[in-house]
C-alpha cells in the first residue's frame, strides 16, 4: 500500500507562484508514473503534470511552459512548480502514482491517490 500526502496549496494572487509536494511512502518499484490532477465541484479530473521512473515528463496544454514537475532523488517525493499563476487554476489538486510505467497520461490507471491539496488564485 502506497500513501501520498500533499502539501504547498494556498492562497495566491494571479501571476504568482505556488510549489505543491507530494510525499510518498517507500515502495519498491522500477517503473512507476507520479503526477498531479485537479478537479473542481461539477468538473471532470484533469490531469495537470506527470512524470515516470525514467525522468520523461508530460503536461497539459494549458500549463506548458508555466508548471514544472519534478521528483527528488530518492524518487519518492514529487513536486510541482506552478509559476505565473491565473485564476482558473484555481482548484483542488491531487497526487497520484501507480507502479508501472507506459503512457502516464492515462489518469485512470493511477491507484493511490492523496487527499489533495487546495490552490486558489485571485485575480
Amino acid at each position: 500500500q502506497v500513501q501520498l500526502v500533499e502539501s504547498g496549496g494556498g492562497s495566491v494572487q494571479a501571476g504568482g507562484s505556488l510549489r505543491l509536494s507530494c510525499a510518498a511512502s517507500k515502495y519498491s518499484s522500477s517503473r512507476y508514473c507520479m503526477g498531479w490532477c485537479r478537479q473542481s465541484p461539477g468538473k471532470e479530473l484533469e490531469g495537470v503534470a506527470s512524470s515516470d521512473s525514467a525522468g520523461r515528463t508530460t503536461y497539459a496544454d494549458s500549463v506548458k511552459g508555466r508548471f514544472t514537475i519534478t521528483q527528488n532523488n530518492a524518487k519518492n517525493n514529487v513536486y510541482l512548480q506552478m509559476d505565473s499563476l491565473k485564476p482558473e487554476a484555481t482548484d483542488m489538486y491531487y497526487c497520484a502514482t501507480r507502479l508501472f510505467s507506459g503512457n502516464c497520461g492515462t489518469w485512470s490507471t493511477y491507484n493511490y491517490w492523496g487527499q489533495g491539496t487546495q490552490v486558489t488564485v485571485s485575480s
